[in-house]
């Protein structure tokens, strides 16, 4: 797979150029996927199995890395379906992020529990923002970006790398509008959430 980068103005790129360039390394998170199963790498993380959805309309990041891994569940989940309790995901980790109209939905099968936040002018805020996802879809743009980096010597977050020989990229500062993602798992340092509402309901974000 070839990215011409030669047209794209230094320290921007499209998201969907983006995508193309993560499809490398979700083929790098199936070598991950056999390591793992074989007992070669430890999964990184314990997830319930149950996906969320996550909007935003701007999320602007100062300090921003992504690598691939995988993500398992607890032995005997009833969540685990046929992927034999793995999924491969897509971890993003900013150091200082703010969102703006954040939406979170969980699909409980019969109705939602939707969680809203940073929509009446003041900013959802959190420090070292850790998202674990399977898609991700907006409109970027990155200052300083480099790509292919191998993900064990990232450090534009600081104490966050991912495992060594996996494809990784990171930017100085990253603006992504109109937010879409499905998400497995979130941590954070930090997290601000003004105007929080919680509540149950028959539609998701």
């Amino acid at each position: 797979m070839s990215i011409d980068v030669a047209k794209t103005p230094q320290g921007r790129t499209r998201w969907a150029r983006f995508g193309l360039t993560m499809g490398l390394s979700t083929a790098v998170a199936v070598v991950l996927a056999v390591l793992t199963a074989n007992g070669v790498l430890a999964a990184s993380f314990q997830i319930s199995g149950m996906p969320f959805t996550v909007t935003a309309t701007e999320l602007e990041g100062q300090g921003f890395q992504q690598y691939a891994t995988i993500d398992e569940m607890p032995e005997g989940s009833p969540n685990a379906g046929d992927t034999g309790g793995q999924v491969v995901v897509v971890v993003s980790v900013i150091g200082e992020a703010k969102l703006t109209n954040l939406c979170q939905s969980v699909n409980l099968g019969g109705g939602f529990l939707r969680i809203t936040a940073g929509d009446n002018g003041t900013p959802v805020q959190a420090t070292t923002l850790v998202v674990h996802s399977d898609e991700i879809a907006g409109d970027a743009s990155f200052q300083n970006i480099v790509i292919g980096q191998d993900a064990s010597t990232l450090d534009a977050v600081p104490g966050q790398p991912g495992a060594l020989g996996v494809f990784g990229q990171q930017a100085q500062h990253i603006v992504i509008r109109n937010l879409r993602q499905n998400n497995y798992a979130t941590t954070a340092a930090v997290f601000t959430l003004p105007h929080l509402r919680i509540a149950f309901g028959s539609q998701g974000c």
